[in-house]
């Protein structure tokens, strides 16, 4: 998986003043409003897909390259930039502009970092200093560093819970833990300089932030995995979908309250 290509999404959300990376040959992917930050960067995406709701400049042509949804859908733009990076073969994705703004955004991008995470890729959600990252039924090996004290590396269980959770090498040695989403005990953990360290979870899906000069860690799975990302959503199912108002409810006077 590490060997995949590497896809580098541009959300509109919040980019913090920093200039993302993006590596040699990475496919590049705006994700609706992050055409803009595409732009003002001066980087040409491969695919620019979205409803454009949030993109505050002129409405990319209509081409190959261009993917453009509907408005009222399931999916997130931001997962369906996704969908188009998984097809394209990548397995490794990394997200500016995924933090910040709307807390809803927030978590629903946190909540993609876990799926992607369960289909058996890693995606790196940065921002603020901070990088956000999942790992399912596998490891983050990070290597020796020099990130400061004070600096925090913090884990949490997406799923209901995450069993044998190893933290080697941090300050505080987590061993054969058991996690759930509604206890918080990983948080406020610290690399140590000049240590090698990692999170490794036997069963379940970890949720992990850390600092963003920390190095990327190496990512390894217990087992393969199987399933995509699924096709791209271009409608609004039965579960979602909004019932018509029926006539006679337009022709009643409001209730005063």
């Amino acid at each position: 998986m590490d060997e995949s290509p590497t896809c580098v999404i541009f959300g509109a959300g919040e980019y913090y003043g920093a200039a993302p990376v993006v590596p040699e040959g990475a496919f590049v992917v705006a994700a609706d409003g992050g055409l803009d930050h595409l732009r003002e960067l001066g980087i040409e995406p491969d695919v620019v897909i979205g409803d454009f709701d949030s993109l505050r400049g002129r409405r990319p042509a209509d081409g190959e390259r261009t993917v453009a949804l509907p408005a009222e859908k399931d999916d997130p733009d931001m997962l369906s930039a996704l969908k188009i990076g998984w097809a394209h073969g990548c397995r490794r994705f990394h997200i500016h502009g995924g933090l910040g703004g709307r807390i809803d955004h927030t978590i629903a991008n946190i909540q993609l970092m876990a799926l992607v995470a369960q289909r058996g890729g890693v995606g790196f959600l940065h921002g603020d200093g901070t990088v956000v990252t999942a790992i399912c039924d596998g490891e983050l090996r990070f290597p020796a560093n020099d990130v400061a004290e004070g600096r925090m590396v913090s884990v949490f269980s997406h799923t209901d819970e995450s069993l044998d959770v190893n933290e080697p090498g941090l300050k505080y040695r987590l061993r054969h833990a058991r996690m759930t989403n509604s206890r918080v005990n990983g948080v406020s953990n610290e690399f140590l300089r000049g240590v090698p360290s990692a999170i490794d979870v036997h069963h379940g899906t970890l949720v992990v932030t850390f600092p963003s000069e920390a190095p990327l860690p190496q990512v390894r799975h217990f087992h393969g995995f199987s399933g995509d990302l699924g096709a791209l959503d271009t409608e609004v199912s039965p579960v979602l979908a909004v019932p018509a108002r029926p006539a006679h409810a337009a022709a009643q006077p409001p209730v005063a309250g």
